[in-house]
Order: structure tokens, then C-alpha cells, then sequence
């Protein structure tokens, strides 16, 4: 196929190769690996959105994806969820406040 199209249009053709990077990942020693964050972190750090890309391309950005760069997004997550658990321990805490 020499289609280009916008990658998420892709996703469901390429779950093989997602999975064999997450098991790639998971004999590296990375214990957190998902399907969905692997794709997530192609998204956000490789392709910065939704670009229109032909399906080999795709399933070369997914092989050579860099563990470091995997990890960097994980990290980066977990300081998002942080902050937004932080904000809403200091909502209700300010609401909690007798003045």
C-alpha cells in the first residue's frame, strides 16, 4: 500500500508491530509497557499529532523507537498525573479551610 493517510487511520493495521515493540521493550527490562502508550508516545513525542504518513513509515517510526524516548514520555506522564493529583488534593483542602 502506498496510501498516505493521517496515522491514526493506520492504528488498527499496525497493532503487530506495536506489540512487538511493547514485547521488545519488556526484554529491554522495561517493566511499565503498554500498547497504548507506546502509540500515545508516538503521537505526542514522535509524530506530534495526527500527520499523514504512508503505512511503511509508520511501522518504521514504530520499530525505531528509542527506549530513552519511551521512558521520557512515561516520566512526563507521571508528573502530569501528579500535578493534576496535587491540584485536587489542594482544592479540597482549600475548601476545608474554616476561616
Amino acid at each position: 500500500m502506498d496510501i498516505e493517510q493521517p496515522v491514526k487511520e493506520w492504528e488498527s493495521m499496525i497493532t503487530p508491530a506495536l506489540e512487538s515493540k511493547a514485547y521488545e521493550f519488556m526484554l529491554a527490562g522495561y517493566s511499565r509497557v503498554s500498547v497504548q502508550d507506546i502509540w500515545t508516545c508516538l503521537e505526542e513525542k514522535v509524530w506530534k499529532g495526527n500527520p499523514r504518513k504512508r503505512l511503511y513509515e509508520v511501522v518504521q517510526d514504530i520499530l525505531h523507537l528509542d527506549g530513552s524516548v519511551y521512558m521520557s514520555f512515561l516520566t512526563l506522564d507521571v508528573y502530569k498525573e501528579d500535578d493534576d493529583l496535587m491540584a485536587s488534593i489542594a482544592a479540597l483542602t482549600e475548601g476545608n479551610k474554616k476561616e
